[in-house]
């Protein structure tokens, strides 16, 4: 009797101990299962929102090469015209009487800073909401190609006296639609080697400036780029910006 009540209780001990192991294993895939439906979830809302990003970031690309390439066409014709800058004869025979490789390099050169504004802000975390709104930035723009005008027009004793003032009209440029320590640092980084690449081309022949007084171009020019980045990181800055602030609108 005692043997057969043993033998009863180590059948369902062995029972209970195979409907445990099977119910844990039960959990157990379910568990996995849930977490490989929650990771293809983030898999595919992290791929969606790279992709938005993605799209966004070659729109705003797009924009700013196109506001470059065309203020760098009107701007150029400014200066052929009035003899600032000299090309050769052939090229001036081409489309547009100017030389067709300038709108082109003007207009990466805008999308390479128009795109580092925002993602300098970022990084230093100092997100720049100074006159953040479309009318100071078209009223930056009418600035800067006034400058440019100023540039060609105004008439000085010597070339320092309108290097001075157009260096003033640049900073004040700064000051009025940007005051940022990223915004000035950017054009100054931008003004230097704008410059550069220019005395470089100036150097091996493409085109020349008509009384060169800062090495192979006029010393006026850096204050130029200058007042072009700080334009058009204003531009990528309100790009940016749209961009961040149409997903919470919606």
């Amino acid at each position: 009797m005692p043997r057969l009540e043993d033998h009863c209780w180590s059948c369902s001990c062995a029972s209970e101990t195979k409907h445990s192991s099977s119910g844990a294993n039960w959990l157990a895939s379910k568990a996995e299962e849930m977490m490989t439906i929650i990771t293809s979830v983030l898999s595919n809302a992290y791929g969606s929102l790279h992709d938005v990003r993605t799209v966004n970031l070659i729109r705003r690309g797009l924009v700013l090469f196109t506001v470059g390439a065309f203020l760098a066409l009107v701007l150029n014709l400014l200066q052929i015209q009035r003899n600032v800058t000299l090309f050769p004869e052939e090229v001036m025979t081409t489309l547009f009487s100017s030389a067709w490789w300038i709108p082109p390099c003007c207009g990466t050169g805008a999308a390479v800073v128009g795109l580092l504004y925002p993602c300098l802000d970022s990084h230093l975390g100092e997100p720049h909401k100074f006159k953040r709104e479309w009318a100071s930035v078209m009223r930056c723009i009418a600035v800067f190609v006034g400058i440019n005008h100023a540039s060609v027009k105004l008439d000085f004793d010597n070339n320092v006296q309108l290097s001075l003032t157009l260096a003033a009209l640049s900073l004040g440029l700064w000051w009025t639609f940007d005051r940022s320590r990223s915004g000035f640092g950017l054009g100054i980084t931008t003004a230097f080697l704008a410059t550069a690449f220019t005395q470089l081309l100036v150097y091996n022949g493409v085109y020349q400036y008509t009384a060169p007084d800062f090495l192979y171009v006029r010393s006026w020019l850096p204050c130029i780029f200058f007042s072009g980045g700080v334009t058009v990181g204003n531009i990528g800055r309100q790009l940016a910006m749209g961009c961040v602030e149409k997903p919470h609108n919606d």
